[in-house]
């Protein structure tokens, strides 16, 4: 009776391990307490005593190399030490706590019969900031694949890829390495020169991180040909104005050499070359052609041109007869004004510009050609008449003479 009390007693007791002592119905227990921990850090492996008498207390690792006997260290560990030791209570710690040291830890207590509990170590390793690897170089007009790595974790991580706010799903693979996780997420996306610079993110969440996450940013390297333009000045370019052109370039790789030609000829012996910009001083019209702006990278080449032409540099006076007024007339002898030509373009050639004259002197010119006109018709119509008169005057005295 007196054993089936004790047991009875003990069988609540499901979570203990119990040294039951038929002869002092007395029980003894020991309880162990699991543990996780993060990789690096430090655990506290606990023991908890019940109607502890001073019985052996001894505390084992996974591998059941004994690390304590009553308080007394027996494995040369330093990582390991023992921090309380009480009849309620065992307590030692680990630091630098590693993958390696995960299982089962033994919390025996010895008596007529030997009974443990087993306290469960469990390492967390949160991941480090992904990679992100390029399988091939970006074209435009191409695809590119990117690889988001995230080499350990456990439990295994979990990877996304981001751009402008939206997912991008990927093919994700995993591989168990022992005790530890290695995860991949490859993505493959079609690209433009407009996506050259593009932001795209690679983020890795994981329970060990409390809600927060590791980002890897990326830019998209896409490569593509140049292209040339050159800005031409404003205005008409007269002799001995300054011509500057600046030869806009893209590309990816950006060309480094830009090289300027005159095409059919070489280059004026005044021209000034200073990376993108042309110059040339004091213009003549015997710089007139077309300018060549080149670039050139591994992907292509480009080019753009320009075509030069230098106007003459010629200034027109006019004399004008002074204009009458009706203010009185002083004894100051009349001054002729002059007057500066204006220009307006040239239908036929907008790059020209022809001048402009004063209509008054035409109108005078016009009424004296027209009275001389007038004058010679006049002298024409009485020669005409007279000569037809006297012609008359003959044909009629004729038949007179040959009468008498």
């Amino acid at each position: 009776m007196a054993f089936a009390t004790v047991w009875n007693y003990c069988v609540p007791l499901t979570i203990f391990t119990v040294a039951c002592l038929v002869r002092t119905a007395r029980c003894q227990a020991v309880q162990a307490e699991n543990v996780t921990v993060l990789e690096g850090g430090t655990a506290q492996i606990s023991c908890r005593l019940q109607n502890y008498d001073g019985s052996i207390v001894v505390i084992q690792n996974p591998r059941r190399q004994t690390l304590f006997f009553n308080g007394t260290r027996a494995l040369k560990d330093d990582r390991f030490q023992m921090v309380l030791f009480t009849p309620r209570l065992v307590r030692i710690t680990l630091t630098n706590v590693s993958v390696t040291d995960e299982g089962g830890y033994f919390c025996q207590l010895y008596t007529d019969a030997t009974h443990h509990q087993v306290a469960t170590l469990s390492v967390s390793v949160p991941p480090e900031t992904p990679t992100v690897e390029v399988k091939q170089e970006a074209m435009e007009g191409g695809e590119v694949e990117l690889t988001c790595m995230s080499p350990r974790s456990k439990p295994a991580a979990t990877l996304r890829w981001i751009r402008n706010g939206r997912e991008i799903p990927g093919v994700v693979s995993q591989q168990d390495n022992a005790k530890t996780f290695s995860v991949s997420s490859t993505i493959r996306i079609p690209v433009e020169r407009k996506d050259n610079g593009a932001a795209l993110s690679c983020e890795a969440f994981h329970p060990a991180l409390g809600g927060q996450k590791r980002i890897r940013h990326y830019r998209l390297d896409v490569y593509f040909a140049p292209t040339v333009r050159i800005v031409p000045p404003s205005g008409i370019l007269r002799e001995g104005d300054s011509l500057s052109l600046t030869c806009s370039v893209t590309g990816n790789p950006l060309p480094r050499n830009i090289q300027w030609s005159k095409i059919n000829d070489t280059l004026p012996e005044r021209a000034e070359i200073s990376g993108p910009t042309f110059q040339i001083s004091r213009l003549s019209q015997s710089h007139n052609g077309t300018y060549l702006c080149q670039a050139q990278n591994n992907y292509g080449r480009a080019a753009d041109h320009y075509t030069l032409l230098v106007y003459d540099n010629v200034s027109v006076t006019t004399t004008v007869p002074p204009t009458p007024t009706t203010q009185p007339i002083t004894s100051h002898p009349a001054t002729p004004t002059l007057l500066t030509p204006s220009f307006a373009p040239d239908p036929k050639d907008p790059g020209a510009v022809v001048e402009t004259h004063s209509a008054a002197p035409y109108a005078v010119i016009g009424g004296v050609l027209a009275l001389l006109v007038f004058t010679v018709i006049c002298v024409l119509i009485v020669t005409i008449w007279c000569s037809v008169r006297q012609k008359g005057s003959y044909r009629t005295r004729e038949p007179i003479l040959a009468w008498y």
